[in-house]
């Protein structure tokens, strides 16, 4: 009997189908348990990895240690019996206000997607690099100085802390959250919708949009600090990727020109032309909906929302999810973070010298805010820096239902008073005209 033919090489990497087989590699209850992780399987580096609470712990000691550039605020948030936690520092380079028009604000969020983990640790080694001037290799870091005094930066460092907690427990190819929604399709722009391929597991919108307390957290945030540029980071790849995520097109007009201005310069000056630049939804060959990036374009009218895909190894087996997104030696590991540390440091320079003034004073109108369920239940200071400085911006979220709830029952009752004079108006016509028959 000939020997059966071998199995034929794997198609190049795609992001669907690699959801699809980490799908299989991790099916069960999203309640389950830590499993054994088999021995083809690589685990987490403990040796360069922190916990997620040791690196947590490591963050509010760095805010304690530099009063005079960082404040953090502790937001919580519950839906449905489901509470999330987050942590939110924020970057102020001279003691001014975050109300100072003249400065840009951006905001960053790292570790959306559980099994992410080195999005976090770049988290950590940004503030550093912002705060206390640790080094990057062969960079004189004291040009961008001048250019950080522009800048106001808030930093969410673990968006999603349950779902890393399971990740640490032994699932490693889960990126949800704490009741198995994936955050990165839980926003409103195209929520819900499925393409042939949909796979549950991986792309788990939620029962509506904003269901989940860490994406209600993450649109309060950036409806109160109205953020000139936004970047959500990930890894699976390197990318720079602009709106849209749910079609395959770019924005049209100035404002893309300026984002896809911004990618290209960062790409060639820290990458060598070596990233994907262009759409999400274009570039990595499958459409997403529900997305942040999208959301905050369309609906926010944030002028620069970037997604940043910082890593990934296309060699890996499409079930070691660990090494499939994320380094795991020491060298691979300092390379990413530095080289992504410089490229935010450019894309502050080069939003500060692109974004036209009249977007750093003002963003646009923000009347088309989606109501969602849920409460912020709690916001609180880990460290004060005198005045309103440090807290969130904005009225919390029951304070924006309020408002919203107020405004229609002022259009009914200006509606009802123009029904009643009209009727009025009517009657006091039809007296006038019998009394001139008569």
């Amino acid at each position: 009997m000939a020997p059966s033919a071998p199995p034929p090489p794997p198609p190049p990497l795609s992001r669907r189908l690699v959801a699809l087989a980490l799908a299989l590699a991790v099916l069960g209850s999203p309640a389950s348990a830590a499993r054994k992780i088999p021995a083809s399987v690589t685990p987490i580096s403990r040796d360069l990895y922190r916990p997620s609470d040791t690196l947590l712990s490591e963050i509010k000691a760095l805010v304690a240690r530099n009063p005079d550039s960082l404040t953090m605020d502790t937001v919580r948030a519950s839906n449905k019996g489901y509470s999330a936690e987050m942590f939110v520092v924020t970057f102020n380079h001279v003691k001014k206000t975050i109300a100072d028009g003249s400065k840009i604000k951006i905001l960053l969020s790292f570790g959306q997607h559980g099994r992410e983990l080195i999005t976090s640790e770049l988290a950590l080694s940004l503030l550093y690099i912002l705060t206390e001037k640790r080094k990057i290799a062969g960079v004189d870091l004291s040009s961008f100085e001048k250019i950080l005094e522009h800048l106001v930066i808030k930093v969410v460092p673990m968006e999603n802390f349950h779902g890393r907690k399971r990740v640490e427990a032994g699932e490693l190819c889960d990126r949800r959250n704490g009741r198995g929604v994936d955050l990165n399709r839980n926003w409103s722009v195209d929520w819900g919708k499925k393409e042939k391929d949909y796979n549950p597991f991986e792309e788990d919108p939620g029962t509506a949009p904003f269901s989940e307390p860490e994406a209600q957290i993450m649109q309060e945030l950036s409806k109160s600090f109205k953020p000139h540029i936004w970047v959500n980071v990930h890894s699976g790849m390197e990318a720079l990727f602009m709106p849209y995520d749910h079609k395959n097109t770019t924005p049209d007009g100035a404002p893309s020109h300026l984002m896809r201005s911004v990618l290209e310069n960062v790409n060639h000056r820290n990458f060598q032309d070596s990233c994907l630049v262009g759409s999400g939804g274009g570039a990595v060959g499958y459409l997403a909906h529900g997305t942040t990036t999208d959301y905050l374009y369309d609906i926010a009218k944030v002028p620069m929302p970037f997604t940043f895909e910082i890593y990934g190894d296309e060699k890996a087996s499409t079930d070691d999810c660990f090494k499939m997104f994320n380094p795991v030696d020491k060298i691979t590991f300092d390379r990413v973070i530095n080289k992504w540390c410089m490229a935010f440091l450019i894309l502050f320079e080069e939003g500060l010298r692109t974004l036209p003034d009249g977007q750093v004073v003002s963003q646009g109108a923000l009347d088309n805010w989606v109501p969602m369920g849920g409460e912020i239940l709690e916001r609180t200071m880990d460290q004060k820096s005198g005045g309103e400085n440090g807290k969130l911006e904005g009225l919390d979220l029951g304070m924006q239902e309020l408002k919203t709830y107020f405004r229609l029952f002022m259009l009914s009752t200006f509606l009802l008073m123009f029904m009643f004079c009209s009727r009025i108006s009517k009657n006091r016509s039809r007296e006038s005209d019998e009394q001139s028959i008569a």
